[in-house]
């Protein structure tokens, strides 16, 4: 008598084949070309609302659209995306998540209950599709997940639908849970909990999607650098000045994640004999910050290639330095929990940072720029004078 459960034929056919390693197809690179669309969003609100509240706001709809594309990327490194069942849950999933980022600027004003109610129907209608397609520990696993979704979805929708801080509060709680759920491995009454060992992901493509999203990121600073200048109808020697030293930011940026780190890391989560703890906290919890750094530097180009000034305002001095020093404080985090090595570089790059705050009322508004620029080329720079040429694999 067969032990084989219903459905199990069809449930590994939805599986992607491990053979011959994982690549990232044309379907997962088309959904996230909807995220390149929420990345603009965030990064124009910055400059349209240079606040303390608007940042805190900003940083709340990121993690609620990373989140979104996170729990999406974990889904996708199991199933197969070339299967029709799985291409069509992308394809879903991707007009959820425009309409969750054409609403981003309105999202704290009347369009709050579209970005509830659209992350809600993807974190819960994405864990029912894999609970339903799934057989054996992975189908246990999101279960679990759905349990702790219907929980983070109903406060995300309650989020929506009432105002004030109310609104900010109930969507923290969501994005609070959703996270929390990763770290205890979406312990659940009746149904257990998970262990990262139990999530058999390839690694080698988790690390490939996340570098992705980077890259999309620091695409779209290069969008704005571009859209920016060609919007601007006299070009002065300090329009010039800013390009360029906007540009030579997203380099540096570039430099720094791309020459050394994400090659190795990737060597790292793929050679680990436990990837998903790897993947759920050097990428789906870190990556996020030096995402936040990229965009709040972006706005920072954006301010200084509209009308570059002779000293920077408050709110254009903390983006052009606060983005930076994020992205240091993200990478520097990234190589401590996959190397377990303290990075000095970039924790040396932040002090910088932080001191030349002080240069801030003296300083001209791009020559600050400059100086941030310069404070993360060096950073990269010293990757390849003074350290070794492999990073020490993690434990």
């Amino acid at each position: 008598m067969s032990t084989q459960a219903p459905g199990a034929p069809a449930a590994r056919r939805l599986l992607r084949d491990r053979t011959g390693g994982n690549r990232v197809t044309n379907i997962e690179l088309f959904f996230d070309l909807v995220y390149v669309f929420a990345v603009t969003q965030l990064s124009h609100n910055l400059v349209q609302h240079p606040t303390v509240r608007s940042a805190l706001q900003s940083a709340l709809l990121l993690a609620m659209v990373w989140l979104a594309w996170a729990y999406t990327t974990w889904v996708t490194n199991w199933m197969d995306p070339e299967r029709l069942e799985v291409r069509l849950l992308l394809v879903v999933l991707a007009l959820l998540s425009l309409a969750m980022s054409a609403a981003l600027p309105r999202a704290f004003d009347d369009l709050g209950w579209v970005v509830g109610a659209s992350y809600a129907v993807q974190q819960v209608g994405r864990s029912v599709f894999m609970v339903v397609a799934l057989r054996g520990p992975l189908q246990r696993n999101f279960e679990r997940i759905l349990a702790w979704c219907t929980v983070s979805g109903a406060l995300a929708v309650a989020g929506g639908l009432v105002g004030g801080h109310a609104r900010e509060l109930l969507w923290l709680l969501a994005v609070c849970i959703d996270v929390a759920g990763g770290l205890t491995g979406f312990a659940t009454p009746f149904l257990g909990r998970s262990r990262t060992a139990d999530w058999t992901i390839e690694g080698g493509h988790f690390a490939e999607r996340c570098q992705g999203f980077i890259l999309i990121a620091i695409g779209e600073s290069i969008v704005i650098i571009g859209a920016t200048l060609s919007a601007t109808r006299h070009i002065t020697a300090a329009t010039v000045a800013a390009f360029v030293v906007s540009f030579a930011g997203s380099v540096a940026l570039w430099w720094l994640y791309f020459d050394r780190s994400a090659g190795a890391s990737a060597e790292v989560i793929e050679s680990s004999d436990d990837p998903g703890r790897i993947a759920r906290t050097a990428y789906h919890l870190v990556h996020p910050l030096m995402v936040a750094g990229i965009i709040v530097t972006a706005a920072g180009d954006e301010k200084i290639l509209t009308s570059p000034s002779s000293s920077a305002p408050a709110s254009s001095a903390w983006m052009i330095l606060g983005g930076p020093a994020l992205f240091l404080a993200g990478h520097a985090a990234f190589k401590f929990v996959v190397w377990r090595v303290v990075p000095w570089t970039r924790l040396a790059g932040i002090a910088v940072l932080a001191l030349l705050a002080l240069a801030v009322p003296v300083l001209p508004e791009i020559a600050l720029a400059a100086c941030a620029a310069a404070v993360v080329a060096v950073v990269a720079a010293l990757d390849r004078v003074g350290v070794p040429t492999r990073p020490r694999r993690s434990p």
